[in-house]
């Protein structure tokens, strides 16, 4: 049976414990100036040498409270009997996160995580609805996601979760010149 909770930020060492890592197998391929209305206008590519991406050794989740005012952000995890399977982060009313755009009606899922041999159950479903009822309940009415043109089941699930892909930024990673940055954006009030 699993168990969605709300925890605090000091539970951060056990959240990390489920990886985020994941296999690039297909990207999209977004030209500059393309429609940004959604990411069936972009062609999909099968790469020819897959490789792994692990997000937290690009941004290492201990160095966020280093970084950034956690004192708004809010932790989900989900546990099947005592081990966590699962777990979000979503950050809202934080002056130091530039991604919440100095808007206090923005929240941002800033992290979703989901064990590989979990995925494909309905857990990022979960740690979704439960971000966006979290930033709903502080009177966001929008929440804000980001995610890479490399991580094409992410961008389907944010589509199926109902976000709108709001903006396609070719130059935001320059020391990854492959990875194209997706915003997207749901409407929650």
């Amino acid at each position: 049976m699993l168990h969605l909770s709300e925890e605090p930020f000091t539970s951060i060492e056990e959240y990390i414990r489920v990886p985020i890592s994941f296999i690039v197998e297909r990207v999209f391929d977004v030209p500059v100036g393309a429609d940004v209305r959604g990411i069936g206008t972009f062609m999909e590519r099968s790469l020819t040498h897959p490789y792994e991406l692990n997000y937290d050794l690009v941004e290492p989740p201990l160095d966020w409270s280093k970084t950034f005012d956690i004192t708004n952000w809010g932790m989900f995890i989900v546990r099947q009997d005592d081990r966590i399977v699962g777990g979000a982060l979503a950050a809202f009313k934080d002056k130091t996160c530039t991604m919440l755009e100095g808007r206090d009606d923005l929240a941002v899922l800033w992290d979703i995580r989901v064990s590989p041999e979990y995925r494909q159950r309905g857990i990022g479903s979960m740690l979704f609805r439960a971000a966006e009822t979290w930033a709903r309940s502080r009177h966001c009415g929008e929440l804000k996601i980001e995610t890479q043109n490399v991580n094409v089941p992410a961008c389907r699930f944010y589509s199926r979760m109902g976000c709108e892909l709001g903006k396609v930024n070719h130059h935001a990673y320059p020391n990854q010149p492959d990875q194209i940055q997706m915003l997207w954006y749901k409407h929650i009030l």
